[in-house]
C-alpha cells in the first residue's frame, strides 16, 4: 500500500510540473548536464531537451516543421545561420532584463534581440604536432601544397555551423578567388563530416592529422590530457569569430518561462560552465579557468558583411567540391 502511495505521489508531482522544450545541437549536452538542473529546480520545471546533430541540422528540422513542432527555445544558432532563421521569421524579439551582463556589445549580432548571444570563439585549424611536426603555414594557400594532401577533416557547411563559419572565413580571405581556392584546397581534404562532433571523433582516432575546429582546443588538450596533443593554427593571424545565440520560438506556448530561461543563460550559474564544457568564451565577466591562457587569439578579427549571400556562397562551394 505504501509503495502504491509513493508511486501516485511521484506521478502527481511529475504531472504538476510545467515543461520547457528546447532544441539544440548534440555537443551542447555536456553544458546542459551541468547547468540545466539549477533552472529546473529554481522554476519547478522540467526541461525536455532535443539534441539533433549540428546547429545547421537543428535549424533545418525546425524550419521543416515550422509552426507545428513543439518547441520553446532554440540554442546554438550562430551569427551566420541567423540570416536563414530571420528569413523564416522563427524567433520573437526579447530583450533580457539582464542583457547588460553581456560585456562586449559587438557580440550582439541582432539589434532586435531575436537571438541572444551566450558564447563565442574563433574558428581555427587544429593539428597533431607528433604527426605533422613543426609546420610553416602563413596563409590558407600554404594548405593546398602537396604535403597536406588528404590530411584535413572539415565539416559540411550545409549541415554544420562550424563548417559554415569556416566557409565564411575562407571567403573573407579569398573573396576574389574563392572558387579557385576551394578547387585547390579540395585535394587536402580527407573527408567532409556532417558536424563538428563527427569530425572530432575522427581526428581523435587519428584518421587525419588536422581538422577545422576552435582556437581554444589547445586549452582543451592540456586540461584533458595534461599535454598539448593539439596545436592551433590561424593562418596569417586573421581569424573569424563564431557567436552562438539562443532565441524564443514565435509559436511557443510557454513564452514567459522561455524568457526566464534566456535570462538564466546570461546568469553566472550558466555562464560559468561554458568554458570547460563548450570550450568557448562566455559573454559575461565570469572568471575564466587558468587553462584558457592557452587559448589562441587571432591578431585580427574579420567580420562578414551583413548582406553576405550565404546560399550563393554554398552553391559556389558545391561547384568547386563536387
Amino acid at each position: 500500500m505504501f509503495l502504491i502511495f509513493v508511486l501516485i505521489l511521484i506521478a502527481i508531482i511529475t504531472v504538476g510540473k510545467e515543461k520547457l522544450v528546447i532544441y539544440t545541437y548534440d555537443s551542447l549536452l555536456p553544458l546542459a548536464n551541468k547547468a540545466f538542473k539549477a533552472f529546473e529546480e529554481e522554476e519547478n520545471i522540467e526541461i525536455e531537451l532535443h539534441a539533433i546533430g549540428d546547429a545547421g541540422s537543428t535549424l533545418s528540422r525546425i524550419i521543416s516543421q515550422k509552426g507545428e513542432l513543439e518547441v520553446d527555445v532554440v540554442i546554438g544558432i550562430d551569427n551566420i545561420l541567423a540570416q536563414r532563421a530571420f528569413e523564416e521569421e522563427l524567433f520573437m524579439g526579447y530583450l533580457p532584463r539582464n542583457a547588460e551582463k553581456i560585456t562586449d556589445t559587438s557580440l550582439i549580432f541582432d539589434p532586435f534581440w531575436r537571438l541572444i548571444p551566450y558564447d563565442y570563439g574563433a574558428i581555427a585549424l587544429i593539428y597533431d604536432p607528433e604527426n605533422l611536426g613543426d609546420i610553416s603555414v602563413n596563409s590558407f594557400d600554404d594548405l593546398t601544397e602537396k604535403k597536406f594532401n588528404r590530411s584535413i577533416i572539415i565539416q559540411d557547411p550545409r549541415t554544420s555551423s562550424t563548417g559554415l563559419a569556416f566557409l565564411v572565413w575562407t571567403y573573407l580571405l579569398h573573396e576574389n578567388d574563392f572558387v579557385s581556392f576551394w578547387e585547390n584546397f579540395y585535394n587536402s581534404i580527407l573527408t567532409i563530416t556532417l558536424g563538428w562532433g563527427d569530425a572530432f571523433e575522427k581526428f581523435e582516432a587519428q584518421e587525419a592529422p588536422m581538422m577545422v575546429s576552435y582556437a581554444t582546443d589547445k586549452a582543451y588538450s592540456i586540461y584533458n590530457y595534461n599535454e598539448a596533443k593539439y596545436e592551433v593554427l590561424i593562418p596569417g593571424g586573421n581569424g573569424y569569430v563564431q557567436i552562438e545565440g539562443a532565441g524564443i520560438i514565435k509559436w511557443s506556448e510557454r513564452k514567459e518561462k522561455a524568457k526566464k530561461f534566456i535570462e538564466f543563460m546570461l546568469s553566472d550559474e550558466f555562464q560559468k560552465h561554458i568554458p570547460l564544457t563548450q570550450w568557448m568564451f562566455p559573454v559575461t565577466d565570469v572568471e575564466l579557468p587558468e587553462v584558457f591562457d592557452y587559448a589562441v587569439k587571432p591578431d585580427e578579427i574579420l567580420k562578414a558583411p551583413i548582406n553576405l549571400n550565404i546560399e550563393n556562397l554554398i552553391n559556389e562551394w558545391e561547384k568547386a567540391i563536387y
